[in-house]
């Protein structure tokens, strides 16, 4: 998998670079890369936004600088490319990040993020260059950073061989072997803690038993 985040502040992504199964799944062959929307912006003096129409506060990126960045880094007119790949503008207003989309970004050879600041995109982004505008919840961020790290933090885990064990994505929360549920609770030693203890079943050595109060617990959770 290819990923190209395009974002005014690329050195953020250093750190998440350095995340285990970032690292992994880079070793492994896959990409990711930061595009500085300065870098290509056809504006003096590195400007990337303006007013926006009809007044109001805050600025707004403008959208013939995001069309310039996806040329320079593509060779071909952003307009007339759109589609070859997954484009996905992030803005709260978009499609809400669950299981089913990180699954389906997950298949995808070849994803480019977009990372909105100010007052986000001018909503020509969204209609004409991107291919999907994706929210990770119901709230604002300062940019689109933290949520560009989120759906790669998502998506990559799900590339065999980017977690240290194979089944550790198998059962997880909202996946297919738990119906699309929360994960089943987790303890570890000590077995009493405070008189907390661990249930006993999950001490008990009988394995069926034990997937049979996973299973019960994970429904409980999706209640």
């Amino acid at each position: 998998m290819n990923i190209d985040v395009f974002t005014l502040f690329p050195d953020w992504f250093h750190w998440f670079r350095g995340q285990r199964h970032v690292r992994n799944a880079l070793a492994l062959g896959h990409r990711l890369e930061t595009v500085d929307l300065r870098a290509t912006t056809p504006l003096s003096a590195g400007q990337v936004d303006d007013t926006p129409y009809g007044g109001g506060a805050g600025m707004v990126i403008r959208v013939d600088v995001v069309e310039a960045a996806l040329a320079a880094r593509w060779g071909e007119d952003a307009v007339a490319g759109r589609g070859r790949r997954r484009v996905i503008a992030l803005a709260p207003g978009g499609r809400q990040l669950d299981e089913a989309l990180v699954q389906e970004l997950a298949a995808e050879e070849e994803l480019a993020l977009l990372c909105g600041r100010y007052e986000g995109f001018d909503e020509r982004v969204h209609d004409q260059l991107a291919t999907d505008v994706v929210s990770i919840g119901p709230y604002v961020l300062a940019g689109g950073e933290l949520a560009a790290m989120v759906v790669c933090d998502a998506v990559l885990r799900k590339l065999p061989g980017a977690l240290g064990h194979v089944d550790s994505a198998l059962e997880e929360s909202f996946s297919a072997a738990l119906g699309g549920a929360p994960e089943y609770p987790h303890y570890t030693r000590p077995a009493s803690w405070r008189g907390h203890e661990v249930p006993e079943i999950l001490r008990s050595g009988d394995h069926g038993r034990v997937r049979e109060w996973r299973a019960e617990q994970s429904r409980r959770r999706l209640r």
